[in-house]
């Protein structure tokens, strides 16, 4: 490319967005068009700036990076999305495979596997972590999805939300939907995870990893 890089770095810590900030401009010359520190705002600044790559992180708050990333690739089929995870497991590589990242590196990777990453992504190739259990991905992949997902993806993104504690009011703010849509989705998530108290929610939201433990 004869013209630098442009990325939308999303990741909720800024110390770690700094740090990888000056790693791309060092290693990729890549130029940071915009940071996100949650998965919503990550949406808001792709549509906003129209970046070559994002580099996403997985646990954030407000819309975690894999339902961030299905909703870009639905918006933006053409956008490549590289996730950056702490989370090894091949349950999380699938999923984020499935919602349409094209590559897969994890936060202890040399400096210099993120910048072959970001190229990649930018020539349109797959990249994974070389730590990563390749074989069983691939098998995974090639499986149809399961339906061990009862929730579509707007009420992952509302699940999420009322886990954190933001509320209804909270969720329809940050989602730019109406208090009475946020509900209707309640009484639906709740419905169909057959889950009808908060605690329960919170729990099951946990363990599919939409919020930390």
């Amino acid at each position: 490319m004869t013209h630098s890089i442009r990325i939308v770095l999303a990741d909720d810590h800024a110390l770690v967005r700094a740090g990888i900030r000056a790693l791309l401009e060092r290693l990729v010359g890549a130029r940071v068009v915009a940071e996100a520190s949650d998965g919503l705002e990550a949406v808001d600044q792709v549509r906003r700036t129209h970046p070559d790559v994002v580099l996403m992180d997985v646990s954030m708050p407000g819309l975690n990076g894999l339902d961030a990333t299905s909703v870009l690739r639905r918006e933006f089929p053409d956008l490549p999305v590289v996730i950056l995870s702490m989370h090894r497991e091949d349950e999380y590589v699938v999923r984020a495979m499935r919602a349409g990242a094209t590559g897969y590196v994890l936060k202890d990777a040399a400096a210099s596997e993120l910048a072959s990453a970001i190229r990649a992504a930018v020539r349109g190739e797959t990249w994974l972590s070389p730590g990563l259990p390749r074989e069983v991905i691939r098998r995974r992949l090639e499986c149809p999805p399961g339906r061990d997902e009862p929730l579509t993806l707007r009420q992952r993104e509302i699940l999420q939300l009322l886990a954190e504690g933001v509320g209804v009011k909270g969720a329809a703010l940050r989602l730019r939907i109406s208090s009475k849509t946020v509900e209707t989705h309640r009484e639906r998530i709740m419905e169909r995870l057959q889950i009808h108290d908060l605690p329960g929610l919170v729990r099951y939201a946990m363990s599919r990893g939409l919020v930390p433990t």
